[in-house]
């Protein structure tokens, strides 16, 4: 097919574009409305309207509506069954209420049943499921896309096993698995929009390699889709699940940009308040719908008094338990950590109750039930509420107690299971926190779905409560402004406690935004920012947040934060930790040159440099590219072969069936199979080292070598490998491959921070080092990771790189700290571009 320049330019940037001038040579004008039949006119008027249709159902916001939505409604249905669920465990429990044997089993066998379930589910269908999935989220942001985390059959997983999970009562949240719930219906989304809208479209890539002899065209499809465009998606699914979850727009919109993004697009504000907007707002509608609510209103509503909301007495109180909150919250997450750590490490040694995903689910569902169990253990932490019942009788804004006593209450009155005939309240509140934060730390190590932000939330709003509650004892009659007496509301200080204590587990400001909007709290935004500013604080300085640590302990590839305070992050150059063995290829790289390299590993981008002495870096090249040249090298002698020797040209057959048979016996894969690319390109060109005889020529026929003497056999195969030797040694040509001009460099003396904040800011996987243009270095994410992270003795000892070290101590050596400038001037860069 012939290809004039302009369509070859065009195929070379992957986009073909049909010429103008050639449709109208060809006769192909466009005809005006009026030339045509009334039939045609309704047809051209049907096709009008259709293209305005699919371009309004394809626009930003209709996407972001629909997402809200779909998110809304899978979180209404998670909260009816779990409704369901748990009426129905309690059903089941008050038919035993004769016996309290049977009581117990009901109430334990209920929550094994749905916790085996569920871990099964999870296991079976998708085990990307399990956990949180923030974690996972947080790191394909980064730009590490995880396989398998944002399919349809993931989504089905993390959704019919949550439900199970929260209908067993165990002390887990539905906040961080619907943050991947959102996401992955923001990616599916982005796959049902494509058929409306092309930037959602999947990329098509079209390369032309070209000889001096003939044109191959190689067509590389590359099923990759907008991936800046996915990745904001991704950030607004967060946003809508935070808000479907807790019906907290803002605070779910502020949450994603600090959990999710280590830097936040501006662009990115207005869809995710939009989505996050509609996805609320569908979530509060339906329970209206559904008759079970009358109006619109927060979903843990208080009514605490408007005109005097606290005194400037309680700020240092409110500041004292943001201070409290921190250390608990580190805490919280070192406790979590080691409990991973010794899940990890059973799993490792594969111990009894790690062989499968029963065993441990099962074991921890009994202790939990049983020590929840109303009649026994559980009557000291009001066992038989719920973790929503229990957020209701913690934001209640009646004084429960008179001197610990706790007042009469009706017995369907959520407050009424924290009375006790021989215990007081803060017994038993003391009681819950201490339990639930063992529990919690424990569940959420389980390989089910689950979150720890509502369990977190219940802890902390329980030690508000105990806070308030013994406050309200010790000033019974409250406080003395201008004559009116203003008593203590121990439910506002439950709210502060619940919004801190997460705070200092999370590592978040938007804690404070979401407890507001979920109980409509305005007048306490003071009190709750400072609390949550200072837990913040306090636990940020002692340990990294619960989903920091979950990614350190399940080894993702994401870049860790770098600690503030300290100086070490400006003294830490990029020399003292890159690679300085870095594989590359030059100008007069051979075909031989090209197979070592590729063989030597598994590198997506090598750098070019002009020469080896040199090491001028020209630019970088993708391994897909170098594998395309092969492929053109091979056609190449394939078709023309005049170099060869023509006397053993007809000793040589063309029929790939009877080559194929000659070749060493190999295992057969499945046809289904799809084969790697390492395992279909690679394998395909060097499978036995320098093995490219089989595809310039065919190997020889028996029958006709049958008739030759020895002597001459030897002398024909040498003289073949001589042949394919001098092929291999050929120079390569770069004339038809893509180069990328100007890859990403750093220079020697680039510092750690800047550094990290490159690679944060702009995803990167790896950069060149270079020194006045030279190629001296590479650094990925493991170097960096490994910089920033440093080593470990076992006193705890940070060691540092020698060259820092060396620099703190003033040893300098008699590098300058300057470049000359006629060492600039007399540097040849002038050449690079004119071998590009």
């Amino acid at each position: 097919m012939a290809v004039d320049g302009t369509d070859q330019n065009n195929l070379e940037q992957g986009i073909y574009t049909k010429d103008a001038t050639r449709l109208r040579k060809n006769g192909h004008h466009r005809r005006s409305l009026s030339d045509l039949s009334p039939s045609q006119k309704c047809g051209a008027w049907i096709s009008h309207f259709q293209k305005l249709f699919v371009l309004f159902i394809g626009a930003d916001w209709i996407y972001l509506m629909l997402l809200g939505f779909v998110v809304a409604v899978l979180s209404f249905t998670v909260d009816v069954f779990v409704d369901l669920f748990t009426e129905a465990h309690r059903w089941i429990y008050n038919l035993a209420d004769s016996h309290v044997v049977l009581q117990y089993l009901a109430w334990v066998t209920y929550s094994l049943l749905l916790m085996c379930f569920a871990a099964g589910f999870a296991n079976i269908v998708s085990n990307k499921a399990t956990g949180s999935g923030i974690p996972e989220t947080k790191t394909s942001l980064r730009g590490v896309m995880l396989k398998e985390y944002f399919t349809f059959r993931t989504l089905v997983s993390k959704v019919i096993s949550l439900t199970c999970v929260l209908g067993s009562e165990l002390p887990v949240g539905k906040e961080g698995p619907f943050v991947h719930v959102g996401s992955v219906c923001a990616a599916l989304l982005c796959k049902f929009m494509s058929l409306f809208s092309g930037i959602y479209k999947v990329l098509t890539n079209v390369i032309i390699l070209k000889d001096s002899q003939f044109v191959v065209y190689l067509v590389l499809v590359c099923l990759e889709q907008n991936k800046n465009r996915n990745e904001e998606m991704l950030t607004v699914g967060c946003a809508v699940g935070i808000s479907c979850c807790f019906a907290a727009p803002i605070g779910g919109a502020l949450f994603s940009l600090e959990v999710t993004s280590m830097f936040f697009l501006a662009r990115n504000y207005w869809r995710g308040f939009l989505s996050a907007t509609f996805g609320g707002f569908i979530f509060r509608l339906l329970p209206v719908w559904n008759r079970k609510e009358e109006t619109l209103t927060a979903l843990y509503a208080t009514k605490y008094r408007l005109d005097f909301p606290f005194d400037l007495r309680e700020l240092p109180i409110f500041a004292a338990m943001g201070i409290v909150c921190g250390f608990g919250g580190a805490f919280f997450v070192y406790l979590y950590g080691k409990i991973s750590l010794f899940v990890k490490k059973q799993q490792a040694k594969k111990s009894f109750l790690m062989r499968n995903c029963f065993f441990y689910s099962a074991l921890v569902s009994v202790l939990i039930s049983t020590l929840t169990f109303p009649p026994g253990f559980g009557q000291f932490m009001a066992g038989r509420l719920t973790k929503k019942d229990s957020l209701i009788s913690f934001f209640d804004n009646r004084t429960w107690s008179n001197h610990g006593i706790v007042a009469d209450f009706a017995n369907d009155d959520y407050l009424a299971a924290w009375k006790h005939p021989q215990v007081n309240v803060f017994i038993l509140l003391s009681v819950f926190i201490i339990m639930k934060f063992w529990m919690s730390a424990l569940s959420i190590t389980l390989p089910i779905p689950c979150g720890s932000f509502v369990p977190i939330f219940v802890i902390g709003a329980a030690f508000g409560r105990l806070v308030g509650e013994g406050l309200a004892t010790l000033f019974p009659d409250g406080f003395n402004v201008d004559g009116h007496i203003y008593h203590i509301v121990p439910g506002a200080y439950a709210v502060i406690g619940a919004a801190s204590l997460t705070a200092g587990v999370t590592h978040t400001i938007s804690t404070g935004v979401i407890m507001m909007e979920m109980t409509g709290q305005i007048s306490y935004t003071l009190p709750i920012l400072i609390s949550v500013i200072l837990a913040n604080m306090i636990s940020q300085s002692l340990q990294p947040s619960i989903y920091d640590t979950a990614i350190r302990i399940k080894k993702l590839p994401y870049l860790p934060t770098l600690s503030w305070g300290h100086r070490e992050k400006y003294n830490i150059y990029v020399e003292d930790f890159m690679k300085r063995d870095v594989r590359y290829i030059t100008l007069n790289s051979t075909y031989r040159d090209i197979i070592k390299i590729l063989r030597s590993g598994n590198l997506k981008t090598l750098p070019l440099v002009k020469s080896a002495e040199s090491m001028l870096l020209l630019g970088s090249v993708e391994r897909a590219q170098l594998l395309g040249l092969l492929k053109q090298r091979m056609q190449h002698n394939k078709q023309n072969a005049s170099t060869m020797p023509n006397r053993y040209k007809v000793r040589f057959q063309m029929s790939s069936e009877e080559s194929a048979s000659a070749t060493n016996a190999k295992p057969l894969k499945s046809a289904l199979k799809k084969p790697s690319v390492d395992e279909e390109e690679i394998t395909s060109l060097y499978d036995s080292g320098l093995n490219l005889k089989k595809f310039f020529c065919s190997r020889p026929e028996i029958e006709a070598m049958e008739d030759d003497s020895d002597a001459e056999d030897d002398t024909i195969l040498q003289e073949i490998e001589e042949w394919e030797e001098q092929q291999l040694d050929e120079q390569v040509t770069f004339n038809s491959c893509k180069i990328d001009p100007a890859p990403f460099q750093l220079v020697e003396r680039t510092s750690l921070h800047k550094t990290h904040t490159m690679f944060s800011v702009l995803n990167l996987d790896y950069a060149y080092v270079t020194s006045i243009g030279r190629l001296v270095g590479a650094v990925s994410l493991k170097e960096l990771h490994k910089a920033i992270e440093g080593s470990m003795l076992g006193e705890g000892v940070r060691l540092r790189p020698v060259l820092s070290t060396f620099r703190d101590r003033g040893v300098r050596g008699t590098r300058p700290e300057t470049i000359a400038l006629h060492q600039l001037l007399e540097h040849p860069l002038s050449s690079c571009a004119h071998n590009i």
